[in-house]
C-alpha cells in the first residue's frame, strides 16, 4: 500500500487540487459580484499567456499583411476586380490590335492613300444603313470616297463635315455598286437587301455558282476595280425570265464593324 501510495501521491495531490479549486469557483459564484482569489490568481496568470497568444496573431497577421498585399477579403475582392479589368484591357488592346493588323495587310495589297477611322455611330434602321466614322474633310476625307475594311467594300462618304463623315453603306435599299462575279467575269449590278446583296441583270444562261466570289467592277468610277464586295449565297433560275435572281452574302460583317478604311483620291 505504502509503495502504490509513493508511486501515484502526485497525481492524487494534482487531483485534489483541482477538485479543491473547482469547489471554490463555485463557491465565489454565490458572492456579490466581486472576483474571488481563485478567479483574481487565474486572471493574473491566464493575462500574460492570453496576451502573448494575442500578439503573436496579430504579428502574423501583420506579417501576412507585409508579404501579400490586400490580405483581408474586402482587399482580396478589391485586386481581383482590378486584376479582372486590367485582363479585359489588355485583351480589348489585343483584338484592336489584330483588327489593325488585318487592316495594314489590305494596304499593303492595295498600295494606295488612305486614312484610317473608327466607327462612332451607326444608323442601322429600316430605312437607312449608315455609319459616321471620326475623320472629315480636315483629314482628306470627302463626299464619294471609297470605305473598306480587312474583308472588303463597307461602302462610300455620303457627308463630310471637318472631324467626321457619314457613311453609306452598300446593303442600304439606295445603294447600287457596278461588280463582276470574279471567275467567270459576268458584269451585273449589287444592289441593297438590308442585310444582304441582290445581284441584278445577271442573265440565266450565265454559269454562276454558289461560293462565286464577286468584285468591284471599277465601271461608273464610284468605286476602284477589284475590291471584294461579298460571295453568293443563293442562285434561283426561272423556266421563263432573261435574268436569273442571285443573292450575295456581304464579304464585311457590319454587326462589328469598328475600323475602316477611307481610300483617298489619287494624286496626279
Amino acid at each position: 500500500m505504502w509503495e502504490w501510495w509513493k508511486k501515484n501521491r502526485s497525481l492524487l495531490f494534482g487531483l485534489a487540487l483541482i477538485l479543491a479549486a473547482l469547489l471554490t469557483y463555485s463557491l465565489g459564484l454565490k458572492d456579490d459580484g466581486r472576483t474571488g482569489w481563485v478567479e483574481g490568481l487565474a486572471l493574473r496568470t491566464g493575462g500574460p499567456v492570453l496576451g502573448v497568444a494575442a500578439g503573436a496573431r496579430y504579428s502574423v497577421a501583420g506579417i501576412w499583411d507585409a508579404v501579400i498585399p490586400g490580405g483581408s477579403s474586402l482587399d482580396l475582392d478589391a485586386e481581383s476586380r482590378r486584376l479582372r479589368a486590367e485582363m479585359a484591357g489588355i485583351e480589348e488592346l489585343k483584338r484592336e490590335n489584330d483588327r489593325l493588323r488585318r487592316l495594314l495587310g489590305f494596304v499593303e495589297e492595295h498600295p494606295r492613300r488612305s486614312v484610317a477611322a473608327r466607327v462612332i455611330a451607326e444608323d442601322a434602321s429600316s430605312w437607312f444603313r449608315t455609319i459616321e466614322i471620326d475623320r472629315g474633310y480636315e483629314d482628306g476625307v470627302t463626299e464619294g470616297l471609297s470605305v473598306v475594311d480587312a474583308a472588303g467594300l463597307v461602302g462610300r462618304v455620303v457627308r463630310s463635315t471637318a472631324h467626321a463623315a457619314q457613311v453609306l453603306l452598300i446593303t442600304d435599299a439606295s445603294s447600287a455598286v457596278a461588280v463582276l462575279v470574279q471567275d467567270e467575269r459576268i458584269r451585273g449590278v449589287c444592289r441593297g437587301q438590308g442585310g444582304t446583296l441582290a445581284l441584278d441583270f445577271a442573265l440565266v444562261q450565265d454559269a454562276i455558282q454558289v461560293g462565286d466570289g464577286v468584285i468591284t467592277s471599277g465601271l461608273g468610277g464610284v468605286f476602284p476595280k477589284g475590291l471584294v464586295v461579298g460571295y453568293v449565297r443563293s442562285v434561283h433560275r426561272e423556266q421563263f425570265g432573261l435574268f436569273q435572281t442571285v443573292e450575295v452574302e456581304p464579304a464585311v460583317d457590319f454587326a462589328h464593324l469598328e475600323e475602316v478604311l477611307v481610300l483617298l483620291k489619287e494624286t496626279p
